[in-house]
């Protein structure tokens, strides 16, 4: 009767309820009994009326039903009818529609309408197990990943009721965990080391710091350490005296003005040799001298420091000092590429929306199939551009502009059982479409599902 392993359907079907809505005994019969052989409950009903009333009293996981309930009737309009009752008051149950109605255009048509699956009468037992094992493995997965979501979004607003994130938006995993270490440091009075490429928002990290820390209320100030020339930027950071360089005049530094609160130094991998040695002693020691100047100064500053940079192979290369490196790395924070958080990209994309814009599905589509190599601020740009450009207030694909570009397929490693439980479920379990979202072959995306046990 069928090919599929025994195991397999018990664990899939085992005490899962599926309504037959047949006007043939003989089908609702042969039903029952093919399913209960593995486990399942089957509910029968003769007519609409009925099948509906089932629906209404009883937890029911998925539907068949056939498309004609009289027997002259041939057109399918009833079971169109009762399809569309189903999906406007029952929208999460999957329905498997029985049609003798065989053509492509017409599956097509009902697979874009809602149906979760067609089979064909006379039915063959093997495919029909097949199909109604998968919609309920991936019903199950789809209540699992909104039990997920529902979760993380009640431990998201938790933070957000207990500490200040700047507005940080985010629905990762993986930006939570980020969001909760840097809450729980901020009053360590340590110094922090934010990792990651440009672009991924490690700048907000740093105000969250700052924003729940001791230091909340005192001085706040940032320098970017790249901006400059050296000795330019060594005044910037220390100060200067007057005649120091040439056209200098005596100036307060950045350590000086923001003593007793917190210094934020961007793109820290780009410091000076000598900039280096003096920040390594303002950490140890508190002290430091203008340019110029031999008189010492002492400051009560800490340090939140940022880079793109690979700090290690710098210290390998002789470019950045080991013993400044593990000074400042007390506590390290290290944000992903927006590619490897793609749980992230559509909050983020609405967030970026002027108002009474919308992003069309097939954007919203677009913008999780690309790789973002600019990471959150390419996507801003992007938004904000779409929003100049667009004719309408619903921005479609052509608004949104970007570069034909998808992720190699070795990058599915990244992606986990959620992310991918996730697409399918957007995807309504069409995998091409599954992987199209998720920048990947659909080669690529089956490896990934094989490896971590998800059935198509």
């Amino acid at each position: 009767m069928s090919t599929i392993p025994a195991g397999s359907l018990q664990a899939s079907l085992a005490n899962r309820t599926v309504l037959v809505i047949d006007d043939s005994e003989a089908v609702r019969t042969a039903f029952e009994v093919l399913l209960s052989l593995h486990g399942a409950q089957v509910l029968a009903a003769a007519s609409p009326a009925a099948g509906l009333a089932a629906l209404a009293s009883a937890s029911v996981d998925l539907v068949i039903q056939d498309m004609n309930f009289r027997r002259e009737a041939t057109s399918g309009e009833e079971g169109m009818a009762l399809f569309r009752e189903i999906k406007a008051r029952f929208p999460e149950v999957p329905i498997v529609l029985l049609t003798a109605w065989t053509h492509l255009e017409t599956a097509v048509e009902l697979v874009r309408a809602g149906a979760a699956d067609y089979i064909a009468k006379p039915w063959d037992d093997a495919r029909l197990l097949t199909s109604v094992r998968n919609l309920l493995d991936l019903r199950s997965a789809r209540a699992e990943a909104a039990r997920l979501r529902g979760a993380r979004r009640e431990a998201r607003e938790a933070l957000a009721e207990s500490f200040d994130l700047r507005g940080m938006v985010y629905e990762s995993e993986t930006m939570h965990a980020l969001a909760c270490t840097a809450t729980q440091v901020a009053r360590a009075e340590v110094p922090v080391l934010i990792l990651g490429p440009n672009g991924v928002g490690k700048e907000v990290l740093a105000d969250i710091v700052q924003a729940n820390s001791e230091r909340a209320a005192r001085p706040y100030l940032k320098v970017n350490v790249g901006a400059l020339p050296t000795e330019l930027m060594e005044a910037e950071l220390f100060g200067t005296e007057a005649g120091a360089f040439t056209g200098a005049r005596a100036r307060t530094g950045r350590f000086e003005a923001a003593d007793g609160g917190t210094l934020f130094l961007d793109e820290l991998g780009t410091l000076s040799s000598g900039g280096q040695a003096k920040l390594l002693r303002v950490l140890q020691t508190g002290e430091f001298e203008r340019l110029g100047s031999n008189v010492t100064r002492r400051t009560r500053v800490r340090v939140l420091a940022a880079t793109n940079s690979d700090l290690r192979q710098a210290i390998r290369a002789g470019t950045f000092r080991e013993d400044l490196y593990y000074r400042l790395n007390v506590i390290e924070l290290e944000v992903p590429p927006l590619a490897e958080r793609r749980d992230d990209i559509l909050p983020l994309a609405r967030h970026f929306l002027e108002p009474d814009f919308t992003l069309a599905p097939a954007a919203e589509e677009a913008l999780l199939r690309y790789a973002w190599p600019g990471n959150v601020r390419e996507l801003q740009n992007a938004i904000r551009r779409a929003c100049l450009l667009s004719a309408g207030r619903i921005i479609g694909v052509a608004a949104l502009n970007l570069p034909v570009a998808s992720a190699p397929a070795d990058e599915a490693a990244h992606l986990d059982r959620a992310a991918i439980v996730q697409a399918l479920e957007r995807a309504s379990g069409v995998i091409a479409r599954a992987a199209r979202e998720l920048g990947l072959s659909r080669q690529a995306l089956y490896r990934r599902m094989e490896k971590l046990g998800v059935r198509p």
